[in-house]
């Protein structure tokens, strides 16, 4: 028997296997074997491999019928091995003379399970020598002898570091331990990584492991095969990403059946250090512009939880080189390639310890992108001569300037500071201050600290218009806008261009002038709009006033002439050459600081301890009519102020990142105003009563103005189940500049609503909407899981419309052919409940074109006539009972009952186990309690928080209350018999409906 068997896998490296069997033969020992499995190559390797067996009886050649692949390969060389030690050699690799010669000594010293020898690296195909001689230190690195589970704990178990490799060829073994090994491995073919699930087995069975990284006859040609750093395709890489999923679940499947919980976590390390070596690939190996199809191959196999982590940890070691190397990122870096990839990879559930990894790398990734930006941003802004600071307490929207510098004021900034902003409790500051003088301590702080030309003054809701335009003002003095966007910034000149353009020159700028006598509401003077001000006191401006004359009689004159005149600017905005804002400042903060020791503020309301910053607004007219009069040159420009009223940032509504994977997400989205909260919450409340545990339902509402408080009582009373998500967007800016109009008195503006969904929720391709005026009656899962295909939506014909299609006139026939151009008007369904396949409709129209086409003046039903019309031939058809119309004004009779005969009859059969009820029309529950299928709906409103409210809107004391026709009743509203039954018989309630019955039939009303 030899000592050592020499175990060499071929397949198609004839071109190499000369070099590598000559070196075999060359060797200074004599007592080996060498085993050529040659895996149904098909160029010479079997040619080459015979005819050095011929040359060399220590050379035998083993053939396999049909390619198999490496794994069992090694495997069958395994088998056919006699000696009493064995290691592979690939044959595109060699050996050193002396290296059978060292490894026998190392046998004789150290004879151990595994022994772990070096390598000696040579770069081949053009890879570079720093690749060569990064991967030849990383496989000689040190290690250290171990026993036991310790062997495998020192290369997979993530809490030791993993300090050691796992290239199965770099190792020597027992052969009797490889047999035993490979007996227990699978039997599948494996791919790359196959190194690693290998040598995961023979570890965990190994007793002794000993290194002898002196040894490094082994000759590794870094480049060959498929090592290296050469480009691949995304193709190839989705080939390696499955073969490295084999590779892991075999590991996890060799753990379990050992039983063992030690290998079982060494398994997981496994997956995690193969994950990150694929994922170099990705980086290294796959062009940029194939990167984002690569990724997606990724997520195919590994989900993308485990995707995202590994393109964020890439963001995460990128954005700290630049930290830490103090240099600047530009946009072209491929960084905000990956970054974009990396945020299009929506993770809606994975499991606990995937999704947990995925976020925290993501949170770093992140936080050093914050970093980064804010500190280049900073240097930025440092560098500006003109400096322009808005104000600002919270995250706002800000124009994308290096002119204009945001900075966050108050106390307190220590524990929320924002980044990507100054700060004005840095360096010399009265930033504790600020609730008493608002934005004069970011005055106070540019003034201490900051080193400009130029110093200037806005507030998060108000800039100047750098523009030359002059716009349309309120009589306040100011343009109203709403956001502050691209179509913002470029009206109001808010770019560093225009607004260099526009200081430069000028000594000191200010917000209009106005003529009090015909602005805001005309009082005439200062000091009079001053007394008539709410929360504020003319003797505090008097006294003031008082303290300028006092220490700067020379200003008297100037005090009398703002006070009593008829002219003003307001709002601490102003830009000023440096020499003049530091002489303001030098006069200004004396004169607030004596007001201030000299005033008790202790009773005045919240706005009146902002007296100090309302000072301010006068002292600075006072001052600069001051400079008018001793400097009749000093250049002043006035220009208008702009008022943002909407200048928050905009809620981006992200993918729900789910801990239990087990649980499909349905989302469902309501659309709402304030008014509709009871009827809202009565809708969802029906809905999650039906809800399956099965499932996680992601309730998502869209609206505009629903208050903090309704939304904090919805939330304490829906979300309690953790299989429930409730969320509020607001969509305002989506309609922003919209003329939105309904051709309908009892349909809202949030009607169009459905047409944002495929913007604001871009992570669903499929997506459930419900009108909210409506009760569910079945889970609601049943509806979601409809096949679409490629169908834009499904939904349920309209009873009401096919009714209306058979009225004599013909009119609504000529309506649906000619005006919405349906080709079969009877397909026409009903837009209450839709199940949306948002991936067809992103791809049919544009949000914008949606909103335009329902804009059509000459529709009845705006959005639900262009669903119609647009969607014709591409809807599935839904059972009548996902969406029950219930019987408004009669309707069932005059007008449904004329639909065609099996719609009709599908629609009474619905009624009886009604899975939606829908309360179209202009008669609902909550404005007439004896309105059809009243009593299911009070079934679910008298439970939740807002029944008083509907019970208001009943009775029509809500301030909110829609003026509807009404039925007679049953009991007049003044009969005293409603004091006796409305106790025991509660509007809505089963009992009601019985005994209303009875009283109708007692009167003969039927």
């Amino acid at each position: 028997m030899p000592k050592i068997s020499v175990v060499i896998p071929a397949y198609n490296v004839g071109r190499y296997l000369p070099e590598c069997l000559a070196s075999i033969s060359s060797q200074d020992y004599k007592d080996f074997e060498a085993l050529v499995i040659n895996d149904a190559s098909t160029d010479n390797t079997a040619a080459v491999a015979a005819e050095a067996a011929g040359k060399d009886e220590r050379i035998r050649l083993v053939e396999h019928p049909s390619n198999m692949g490496t794994h069992l390969t090694r495997r069958t060389g395994v088998q056919e091995a006699k000696g009493e030690y064995t290691f592979f050699l690939d044959g595109d690799d060699a050996l050193a003379p002396s290296m059978l010669s060292e490894l026998s000594e190392a046998i004789d010293l150290h004879p151990a399970d595994i022994m772990h020898f070096g390598i000696t690296v040579t770069a081949a195909n053009g890879t570079l020598d720093r690749e060569r001689q990064d991967f030849e230190s990383f496989n000689n690195k040190p290690t250290k002898p171990s026993q036991g589970l310790d062997i495998v704990r020192d290369i997979f178990d993530e809490d030791r570091g993993q300090q050691v490799d796992w290239r199965f060829t770099q190792r020597l073994y027992k052969t009797a331990l490889l047999k035993k090994a490979f007996a227990v491995m699978t039997d599948n073919r494996l791919g790359r990584s196959q190194d690693g699930y290998e040598c995961f087995v023979t570890s965990a069975l190994a007793q002794s492991y000993q290194p002898i990284k002196e040894c490094r006859g082994y000759r590794y040609y870094y480049g060959r095969g498929i090592s290296g750093t050469a480009q691949i395709t995304p193709k190839l890489y989705a080939r390696y990403c499955r073969e490295f999923q084999s590779n892991f679940a075999a590991a996890y499947d060799f753990a379990n059946s050992q039983h063992s919980a030690i290998l079982q976590k060494c398994a997981l390390g496994f997956e995690h250090k193969g994950t990150e070596i694929l994922a170099n690939d990705w980086l290294l190996r796959i062009d940029d512009k194939h990167k984002a199809e690569a990724a997606h191959g990724m997520s195919d196999v590994f989900g993308p939880a485990i995707t995202g982590r590994e393109i964020y940890r890439f963001i995460r070691d990128r954005a700290y080189d630049f930290l830490h190397q103090k240099s600047a990122i530009n946009d072209t870096d491929p960084l905000w390639g990956w970054k974009a990839i990396a945020d299009r990879i929506f993770v809606n559930s994975a499991p606990p310890l995937q999704l947990e990894r995925y976020q925290s790398m993501r949170s770093k990734a992140n936080e050093h992108l914050t970093d980064l930006k804010a500190r280049q941003t900073l240097d930025a802004y440092n560098r500006q001569r003109i400096r322009i600071f808005i104000t600002t307490h919270k995250k706002v929207d800000i124009p994308k300037s290096e002119i204009l510098q945001p900075v966050q004021v108050g106390p307190g900034l220590k524990k929320a500071r924002m980044k990507n902003t100054l700060h004005d409790d840095d360096g010399i500051n009265i930033s504790e201050k600020n609730p008493r003088y608002c934005e004069l301590t970011t005055q106070y702080w540019a003034w201490k600290n900051v080193d400009a030309d130029y110093y200037g003054f806005c507030h998060y809701r108000r800039y100047f218009d750098f523009s030359k335009d002059t716009h349309r003002e309120n009589t306040y003095g100011e343009i109203m806008d709403d956001y502050i966007d691209d179509a913002a910034i470029k009206r109001y000149g808010l770019d560093d261009a225009t607004i260099s353009a526009t200081v430069k020159g000028y000594d000191v700028i200010t917000t209009g002038i106005k003529d009090l006598r015909t602005t805001i509401d005309n009082w005439g003077s200062p000091l009079a709009l001053y007394r008539a001000a709410p929360d504020l006191y003319l003797k505090d401006l008097q006294k003031a006033c008082a303290i300028v004359m006092k220490s700067h009689p020379d200003y008297s004159d100037d005090v009398k002439q703002y006070l009593h005149g008829h002219y003003s600017c307001f709002c601490n905005m102003f830009i000023m050459r440096k020499d003049l804002f530091f002489a303001y400042c030098q006069w200004l903060f004396p004169i607030l600081d004596e007001f201030e020791q000299s005033t008790d503020m202790s009773a005045y309301s919240q706005e009146g301890l902002r007296t100090p910053g309302h000072l301010a607004e006068r002292l600075f007219n006072i001052w600069l009519i001051h400079q008018r009069r001793i400097k009749p040159t000093l250049r002043i420009k006035e220009l208008q102020c702009v008022h943002f009223t909407h200048p928050e940032q905009q809620t981006i509504c992200r993918p729900l990142e789910l801990a239990d994977n087990t649980k499909e997400i349905i989302p469902v989205v309501f659309a709402a105003n304030d008014a509709y909260v009871p009827m809202l919450t009565t809708a969802i409340y029906s809905l999650l009563l039906n809800a399956s545990d099965k499932y996680h339902y992601d309730i998502v509402v869209l609206e505009r103005d629903i208050s903090k408080q309704h939304k904090a009582v919805m939330r304490k009373f829906l979300v309690s189940s953790p299989n429930i998500t409730l969320r509020f967007v607001n969509v305002e800016r989506e309609i922003a500049g919209c003329n939105l109009t309904t051709s309908n008195q009892h349909i809202s503006i949030e009607t169009y609503y459905r047409f944002i969904i495929q913007t604001v929720l871009p992570f669903y391709d499929k997506v459930l909407y419900l009108d909210s005026d409506l009760v569910v009656n079945d889970d609601i899962a049943d509806l979601y899981n409809t096949d679409l295909g490629t169908d834009l939506l499904a939904a349920i014909h309209d009873i009401d419309y096919l009714g209306n299609l058979n009225n004599m006139d013909g009119k609504r026939l000529r309506y649906s052919r000619q005006v919405l151009g349906m080709r079969d008007p009877y397909s026409y369904f009903q837009a209450g409940v839709l199940l949306l396949n948002t991936a067809e409709m992103r791809k049919l129209h544009s949000l914008p074109e949606w909103l335009r086409l329902s804009s059509n003046t000459s529709f009845i039903y705006n959005d639900q006539d262009v669903l119609n019309a647009q969607c014709q031939g591409r809807v599935t058809y839904l059972d009548w009972s996902w969406n029950v119309i219930h019987d408004c004004d009669t309707r069932l009779e005059r007008i449904f009952s004329h639909a065609p005969a099996n719609a009709y009859r599908d629609y009474l059969q619905s009624r009886k186990q009604p899975r939606i009820i829908h309360y179209a029309g202009f008669i609902k529950p909550w404005n007439d309690a004896s309105c059809d299928l009243a009593d299911v709906y009070w079934s679910y409103a008298r439970q939740t928080p807002f029944y008083e409210s509907l019970i208001q809107h009943l009775s029509g004391s809500s301030h909110n209350q829609v003026q509807v026709a009404q039925h007679e009743r049953v009991i007049a509203e003044d009969n005293g018999l409603r004091r006796l039954v409305d106790p025991i018989a509660p509007i809505g309630s089963a009992r009601r409906e019985i005994l209303k019955t009875v009283a109708r039939a007692v009167e003969g009303r039927h």
